[in-house]
């Protein structure tokens, strides 16, 4: 009897297609479709990603299942997006439904619905490294999630099936176009789903109220007024308004700190010495397994502080209790308090932990 695989299917083209290839392998495939938010006010897609799940479902020949995680999703996520942006800083939410929803509850479910393994559409690759799961890149560079489930478990990894793993993106829409599934030319999902395709600051000021308050440079030259420091994130350049300044440089003006107690936005022009740092410190630490060798004395890695970033050489320290100290053979542009810092060796991916502050 062939193995059981519960597929995320989210009504895109890349589950769609990891489908289709975990069908031609001989897998006895079901797909599972989450909605992860209320679509109450017509700017999230999930009503019409469902339909067409259902109808790659029926292309395929594969069952289709359905189940609402909306509440797991404020609860676990999206209450923590919102405590960070009270915090000033700029959260990553992507990771953390990685770790609750898609590979937490939803693994969870798909064993209740008999599945021996899990599989999803995300370009990277997962093996067995000392008899526990591990995590690698995806082969297509330019595509490459792994940043985003590096706080995916080990024992969750072991599990679970990535048939993107090894392609590139073209190959894969040619796979859909070929095969003729329904979505094969449905645009990539970009952004949160629940924010969908309305502003920002919209979206944010429905659950936070703006402060606004003054933009100065590092000097204490006040050059205008913020909307509410959450609009606002470290290296930005676009959206402050501010005009031309008597006296002052035609360069543009970017994000260099944000200044809670002062409710400050700094701002500096041009590639300014604040806009850069060599270290920075971390905080809740995970590994995928156990925790690398040599963090005590240090670590030499490579890590990239933001999606897409090409590797940084580094020396990681654990400093207890899941704090790192982690500096950067040259300096990083724009490190920002909130994202993820994630670890590398080579093509696997070690794990990763929240940037607490910089210097």
């Amino acid at each position: 009897m062939s193995k059981r695989v519960i597929l995320g299917l989210s009504g895109g083209v890349d589950s769609a297609v990891a489908a289709a290839l975990l069908k031609d392998e001989g897998y006895d495939v079901h797909a599972l479709h989450m909605t992860n938010w209320e679509d109450d006010d017509g700017y999230c897609t999930a009503a019409a990603d469902l339909q067409d799940a259902r109808l790659v479902c029926e292309q395929l020949e594969i069952p289709l299942h359905h189940v609402d995680f909306s509440r797991q999703y404020r609860d676990r996520v999206f209450e923590y997006f919102l405590d960070e942006y009270r915090k000033g800083r700029t959260p990553n939410p992507d990771v953390l439904c990685n770790r609750e929803i898609k590979f937490g509850v939803f693994r969870d479910h798909a064993l209740r619905l008999g599945g021996d393994l899990i599989a999803t559409g995300h370009y990277a690759q997962s093996g067995i490294v000392d008899g526990r799961g591990a995590l690698f890149k995806g082969r297509d560079a330019d595509k490459d999630q792994s940043y985003f489930l590096h706080a995916v478990s080990a024992e969750a990894l072991a599990g679970t099936l990535f048939p993107l793993g090894e392609l590139p993106k073209g190959e894969v829409r040619n796979i859909a176009s070929d095969r003729g599934l329904a979505v094969h030319d449905k645009k990539d999902s970009t952004g949160i789903c629940f924010i969908g395709e309305r502003p920002f600051r919209e979206f944010l000021a429905g659950y936070l109220p703006a402060n606004p308050g003054p933009i100065r440079t590092p000097e204490g030259d006040v050059v205008g007024e913020h909307r509410g420091l959450m609009y606002y994130t470290l290296g930005q350049r676009q959206g402050l308004h501010i005009g031309g300044i008597r006296r002052r440089p035609e360069l543009p003006w970017y994000v260099v700190a944000k200044d809670l107690d002062d409710n400050a936005l700094t701002v500096a022009q041009g590639e300014h010495e604040l806009l850069f740092s060599e270290r920075l410190a971390a905080t809740d630490a995970g590994w995928i397994g156990a925790a690398p060798a040599g963090l005590d004395g240090g670590l030499r890695c490579r890590a990239k502080v933001r999606y897409r970033q090409p590797d940084q050489d580094c020396v990681v320290t654990g400093l207890g209790g899941g704090r790192l100290e982690v500096r950067f053979d040259d300096r990083q542009k724009a490190v920002t308090p909130g994202q993820f810092v994630v670890f590398y060796d080579e093509s696997r991916c070690l794990g990763g932990a929240v940037i607490d502050a910089i210097g």
